[in-house]
């Protein structure tokens, strides 16, 4: 198989069950950054950082991937011809959503409590874990986008959320473990 096919020429791509939009349709964008951010997650994983940050952004970059793919896939495509689910074993469940929940929980067991907002910055891992964290803030915002004229649930939106509240935390976190400096923005007077 080739990775060129050439039929994106002209400036529109295939969704999940063949039809062809322009590649600037909002739902291409939503994908699109789901998969920026799924880059970035693994340049976070790529860093000197515990095993145990490691092995979940592998679970992470994991449950992206079916995010992407569903919001790679329009309503009137979601069930094939034989009346099966294109995306039968995949999707986002609640206990994806618990795990980030489970995880900021014990992250901010160790972390003194938060009294101003944070600068991003400080050590460069903690720097990516805030860019990844933008990134994530916009594939929600674009993904609640889409949903104002197409389907998308409710519970890809939510993980999507849950996990730009994850990526502070890390951030945070990895600050402490690194000994890195944490920049408080403190408002003019």
């Amino acid at each position: 198989m080739k990775v060129y096919t050439k039929t994106g020429d002209k400036g529109t791509t295939a969704l999940f069950g063949g039809t062809r939009v322009p590649k600037d349709h909002i739902r291409i964008d939503s994908y699109g950054t789901v998969d920026e951010l799924n880059s970035y997650i693994g340049l976070i994983r790529d860093q000197e950082i515990d095993s145990h940050y490691k092995t979940l952004l592998i679970e992470i970059q994991d449950r992206l991937f079916t995010v992407g793919a569903i919001l790679a896939t329009p309503q009137e495509k979601e069930v094939l011809k034989n009346g099966e689910l294109r995306l039968k074993n995949l999707g986002i469940i609640d206990s994806d959503i618990e795990l980030l929940e489970n995880e900021i929980d014990k992250m901010e067991e160790s972390l003194p409590q938060m009294t101003n907002f944070v600068l991003p910055g400080g050590h460069p891992t903690v720097s990516h874990c805030h860019i990844a964290r933008c990134i994530c803030r916009r594939a929600e915002r674009l993904a609640v986008h889409l949903s104002h004229n197409e389907h998308v649930p409710e519970i890809a939106i939510m993980y999507l959320n849950r996990l730009s509240d994850y990526l502070f935390v890390l951030a945070r976190k990895l600050s402490f473990d690194l000994k890195a400096e944490e920049v408080k923005w403190i408002p003019r007077k």
